[in-house]
């Protein structure tokens, strides 16, 4: 049936389909990113808000996601048919890179704390470790790896060793997703995903935490 919760229901599904949050979907489609957020279905006064023709037209267009695909997501169980049993995939906090570098969001050792985070499903059917959060890609500074709209799930109790992938929060508030080329007790190097961006070089003084890159949404 046709309803407002059915429609927002199947662009939410789609998302997950794709291992995107609703914003990441919403920047695939070169929509604004906040298309498609809880906050955006109603309008002040609580009334229903519903998505325009045109912006599902360019999240099928993006996806690849036929008109009868994304009918088959309005069903109720519909999302639920392709998942894990939920006791297996966990939601995890999902926060972006640009909201990653404020206070607030993680404790002195990386790990997620605090308001702000949205949740997604736990990509693999792997059990998590506590702890374990997902940075949402924005911009093109981690191309060709990562592309805007690209999940990233991070272990901050994982060992890290060299040629990891990992994200680093500097004591300044920049977190960054490199490549881990050396560190010793006085300091790290980091090689940058994107060609076009320089490596970089910390002293360990000057490094809030480091955590490692278990999983991606490519």
């Amino acid at each position: 049936m046709l309803s407002h919760d059915s429609i927002w229901r199947a662009i939410d599904a789609l998302a997950e389909r794709h291992r995107l949050s609703p914003s990441g979907l919403a920047r695939r489609a070169g929509l604004d990113p906040t298309s498609f957020n809880k906050s955006k279905r109603q309008s002040t006064d609580g009334r229903d808000r519903w998505p325009s023709t045109e912006s599902i037209a360019k999240i099928l267009h993006a996806t690849g996601a036929s008109v009868d695909q994304f009918l088959a997501l309005m069903e109720p169980n519909a999302a639920g048919s392709e998942r894990e049993d939920a006791s297996a995939a966990p939601g995890i906090p999902l926060i972006g890179f640009a909201q990653a570098g404020a206070g607030g969001f993680f404790d002195d050792g990386g790990f997620p704390v605090g308001q702000g985070w949205d949740t997604i499903e736990f990509p693999t059917p792997e059990r998590r470790q506590g702890g374990t959060y997902a940075l949402e890609v924005q911009g093109d500074s981690m191309l060709p790896l990562y592309r805007d709209g690209d999940v990233l799930i991070v272990d901050p109790s994982a060992q890290v060793r060299r040629n990891d992938r990992v994200v680093v929060k500097t004591r300044g508030g920049e977190v960054m997703a490199k490549v881990l080329a050396r560190q010793t007790p006085r300091g790290i190097e980091l090689v940058s995903l994107n060609p076009d961006h320089p490596n970089r070089n910390f002293e360990m003084n000057d490094v809030e935490w480091i955590a490692r890159i278990i999983w991606a949404s490519q």
